[in-house]
């Protein structure tokens, strides 16, 4: 991941707040670093909007998933998986699991020019019944494993880093992410996992044992706002009745060098909202018991990257109340600790339940890929579901995309709507864009004064009516520009009239559209 100003191996706890340019998640053209985007995913830079409603963005699945199939000896069922795309080169690099019940699981690799079409390196390294004609790249043994590139890796040989579960958190470092060297003392030695009953005493605990802290669910992105590394895991929750081990959850914990991590903090964890949830969805009774040990509605993880000023949290929900699926719901943060779940009604990427590949259970990862007019979600697949058989076949590697900062959208409701934004100082920019579906509508921007007067020239009816579909619509006036507002604090008005939605705005300190 390109990053600024990292820290070399210094603290252990992730607290300061880095100012200056934000580099957001995985991507491969960075707005410039005096820019600002206003995602409208949430009402973080809304003042009030009436008329509107917030609609989650569907996404498109590729017409080529699965992009990797399970098609070698040594691959069993592919599940997590990791992307990192070069800026410099444009190639792409994937890290995928392989799993089977009688042989663990190991760590595949797979490079692409274009990210939709993949070839499987033959690589020399690890022996796979009696071969080393293989993509293995690291056999610890692993279950889980993420992986991020840094860029500003004090020390090359540790340019790569992956996380994973092995009795624990343990990490490993790369200088290509092929070759890798397994460092040698966990991360975390003790983890959430073991037999249900009352928590014990603390003097009768396993010597493996810790309540919410990690589990085998690892996914890591780095926080640009902290400075540092962070690693959303799985981790298991306390029931009713205080008994252990009864549904599944997210906490996070952070780290300066990727090695030494601070302790876990619970951030996401099914609510009796689930259950209302899963009621509209035809869900049967709490009681109802799947497969895997499942009861109920899990948050199996919630892996989180960063990107435009917000944490997104892609959350495999384990449906194993009724469907036995585990498909994902976009959930989102301003901080990165308080995650907030505004579409659990709508999922993100739906498992579709008819066979495919990806089927029955979704897994998701922080390392999506931002290009210059989509986002790019790969994902691990399994046909199987929670309730009738988790490992089976087909599985693979899918993709699924976005348009380009189109998490979720704010439509007019009755052909007429209105969002007026918090006060801006714009005096730094020189143009504005926005996101925006107007095919069968229109959108109009006009600037009030701080305490809400319009202003000469800035009005709705001196904007130039913006229509069509586009990603980076130009916000212009009839005669006028930024430049001829005095300095001060501004607020904009976004009028959609028609059937018009409006994703995100861009403010630019040059003209254009960045």
């Amino acid at each position: 991941m390109k990053r600024s100003n990292v820290l070399p191996l210094v603290a252990f706890f992730c607290t300061g707040v880095v100012f200056g340019p934000v580099v957001v998640a995985e991507r491969s053209d960075s707005i410039g670093t005096s820019d600002r985007l206003l995602l409208f995913v949430d009402d973080h830079d809304v003042l009030y909007r009436p008329g509107t409603r917030r609609e989650l963005q569907s996404v498109n699945r590729s017409p080529l998933n699965p992009m990797i199939a399970d098609t070698q000896p040594w691959e069993g069922t592919i599940a997590y998986c990791s992307v990192h795309r070069d800026a410099s080169t444009g190639k792409y690099q994937l890290w995928y699991q392989a799993y089977s019940r009688a042989r663990g699981a190991r760590l595949c690799y797979a490079t692409s020019d274009d990210g939709l079409h993949w070839d499987r390196p033959k690589l020399g390294l690890i022996e796979y019944d009696g071969s080393t004609d293989n993509n293995i790249v690291l056999e610890d043994p692993l279950y889980g494993a993420s992986v991020v590139y840094d860029d500003d890796a004090v020390e090359k040989e540790r340019r790569y880093k992956t996380a994973y579960f092995r009795g624990g958190m343990a990490v490993a470092f790369s200088p290509d992410g092929i070759h890798w060297t397994v460092h040698p003392k966990l991360a975390f030695a003790k983890y959430a996992g073991g037999k249900t009953g009352q928590p014990p005493y603390a003097e009768q605990a396993p010597p493996h044992y810790m309540p919410l802290t990690i589990s085998d669910v690892i996914d890591v992105s780095f926080d640009p706002m902290r400075n540092c590394w962070m690693a959303y895991t799985k981790t298991w929750l306390d029931g009713p009745g205080g008994e252990m081990f009864w549904r599944r959850a997210v906490v996070r914990t952070d780290s300066k060098d990727f090695i030494h991590w601070s302790r876990p903090t619970l951030v996401s964890w099914p609510d009796e909202l689930d259950d209302i949830s899963s009621l509209k969805r035809g869900v049967a009774a709490e009681g109802d018991t799947a497969g895997g040990g499942s009861r109920g509605i899990h948050i199996h993880g919630g892996p989180t990257f960063y990107y435009g000023g917000i944490y997104f949290s892609l959350l495999q929900i384990i449906d194993s109340a009724h469907t036995g699926l585990m498909p994902t719901e976009l959930a989102i943060s301003r901080d990165g600790y308080q995650l907030s779940r505004p579409f659990r009604d709508t999922w993100f990427i739906p498992a579709d339940g008819l066979d495919a590949f990806d089927s029955g259970a979704i897994w998701t990862n922080a390392t999506p890929i931002v290009t210059k007019d989509e986002i790019r979600f790969y994902y691990g697949a399994y046909s199987g579901n929670w309730k009738r058989g988790l490992i089976k076949k087909p599985t693979g590697i899918g993709l699924a995309t976005i348009p380009r900062d189109r998490f979720a959208g704010l439509r007019a409701i009755r052909n007429q709507g209105q969002v007026t934004l918090k006060p801006l100082n714009l005096e730094n920019f020189a143009s504005i864009s926005v996101n925006a579906c107007c095919t069968n509508g229109s959108v109009r921007i006009e600037v009030l004064d701080r305490n809400g007067f319009r202003i000469r020239g800035f009005t709705k009816e001196d904007a130039r009516a913006i229509h069509g579909d586009s990603l980076r619509h130009v916000v212009e006036w009839k005669g006028k520009s930024l430049s001829d507002l005095p300095v001060g604090r501004y607020t904009l008005r976004l009028h959609l009239d028609g059937d018009a939605t409006l994703y995100s705005l861009n403010l630019y300190a040059s003209s254009g559209d960045g």
